[in-house]
């Protein structure tokens, strides 16, 4: 056996992260910010693929929305990370790699020394007919919001069903259109991957660097490009992600000092058993600190972490949802402490202007996050809170995106940004000053 050694150098989150996900899953969806080495890490696991692919005549592809763009992103790309191939000897005498410049192409060889080898071709989506016909063992899709859904429905996917192929979606954010509807649907797919990668929080660009961008792209162009902001150019989301991040931010300068003096605020919703979680946040004052996260809880059992984060926190309110939250609300309460519960669908305090009480506390955790609130950099919460979106009832009252449509489109419910939520469900004195106030 010959060892080939090719240049590249993975960066940590695709050693780390992405390529064992890619080699665990057929179909994935990776969002990610300019400048990540998408192209580059998208090529290199083709690249190992069909190194390693034992069926005769392996077929690969990288498609583009046009073949000049293709060429332009990936053709030297493909031929500079196959070129220690060139020069690999082999038992036959055959050469390790072909280069065809006038097809785009790089054909490696297979163990099936008497066939052709692994051929990886560059396409345009601008020329789907060049697509229609053949086998694919894997595809990778770059830039897909660019091109037109039917690319994907009537000619790659049926390509892939002979040999069982895989296909890699890759991109940045340009509205919702099919490339978040492909996110939205590996999401809520079992067997597919989904993984979405923001500039403020992989490291790649320094921060100093990110300051200036935002400064001179504009708040939509940097939010869409840099931190996969779908919803850059929507004005119906009630929390924008750029918003999110400024909260993350501020967790760095907040001493306990600042806020020892404020209540602690528990918020807990409950799920039970399904593909829903369990979560609880602690809020004291303008900090929110890191969340516990539960699947597949009972409610005695979820009964018992919350007795225990009451003990070791000494929370001045506890909130609870009051939707799945009934046998948890009352086992706790047998324990002797004062829990209220809180219905998420039930007639908001300031009902003139909010639909019902889980769009006012939503709308309260936006107004802390715009009064300097600090949240924890967790990516679960961060999405969440950053893609519910609101509209108006037919009285002119603000309503959240119920809960339910929410998880059809993301594929996941916003159990964490429900829980920060409850904690703004009332106003909160400290303990001994009264408690709630009401």
């Amino acid at each position: 056996m010959v060892e080939v050694y090719i240049p590249y150098s993975a960066r940590p989150v695709w050693e780390r992260e992405i390529h064992p996900a890619l080699g665990g899953h057929r179909f994935a969806v990776l969002v990610a910010h300019r400048r990540f080495g998408k192209t580059v890490g998208a090529l290199c696991h083709m690249f190992m693929s069909a190194l390693s692919n034992g069926l005769p005549m392996p077929r690969y592809a990288y498609i583009a929305p046009y073949r000049a763009q293709a060429k332009a992103i990936a053709w030297n790309y493909l031929k500079n990370y196959t070129a220690p191939l060139v020069n690999a000897g082999t038992t036959d005498g055959r050469a390790r790699r072909r280069v065809n410049e006038s097809e785009l192409s790089v054909t490696l060889p297979t163990r099936h020394a008497r066939m052709p080898g692994a051929l990886m071709q560059i396409h345009g989506a601008d020329n789907p007919d060049s697509l229609r016909g053949a086998y694919w063992d894997g595809v990778i899709l770059d830039e897909y919001a660019q091109m037109k859904r039917e690319l994907w429905e009537e000619v790659i996917l049926p390509a892939l069903s002979d040999r069982r192929g895989w296909a890699l979606f890759i991109g940045t954010p340009k509205g919702q259109n099919n490339f978040y509807e492909m996110f939205e649907l590996a999401n809520r797919t079992p067997g597919w991957f989904a993984g979405m990668y923001r500039a403020d929080e992989t490291g790649i660009i320094e921060e100093s660097e990110l300051e200036m961008l935002k400064e001179t792209m504009g708040e939509a162009a940097y939010r869409q490009e840099m931190l996969c902001d779908f919803t850059a150019s929507a004005n119906d989301i009630l929390i924008t992600i750029d918003l999110v991040s400024k909260a993350c931010a501020n967790a760095k300068k907040y001493r306990f000092e600042d806020i020892k003096d404020a209540p602690k605020v528990l918020g807990v919703d409950v799920a039970r058993f399904g593909d829903d979680r369990s979560a609880a946040v602690l809020r004291q004052g303008l900090v929110t600190f890191v969340p516990w996260v539960w699947g597949n809880v009972d409610n005695v059992t979820l009964a018992d972490y919350i007795t225990q984060i009451i003990h070791d926190k000494r929370p001045d309110a506890v909130f609870v949802d009051a939707g799945r939250g009934e046998g948890v609300i009352d086992t706790l309460r047998r324990r002797g402490y004062e829990i209220m519960e809180v219905p998420f669908g039930g007639r908001a305090l300031n009902d003139r202007k909010y639909a019902n009480r889980v769009t006012e506390m939503y709308d309260k955790l936006k107004l802390w996050m715009m009064e300097n609130g600090a949240l924890p950099n967790h990516p679960g919460l961060k999405t969440e809170l950053s893609a519910r979106t609101y509209d108006f009832d037919t009285r002119g009252r603000m309503a959240l995106e119920p809960k339910k449509k929410y998880k059809e489109r993301m594929g996941e419910s916003p159990d964490i940004g429900d829980a920060l939520a409850l904690t703004f469900a009332a106003p909160v004195l400290p303990r001994g000053s009264g408690g709630i106030i009401r």
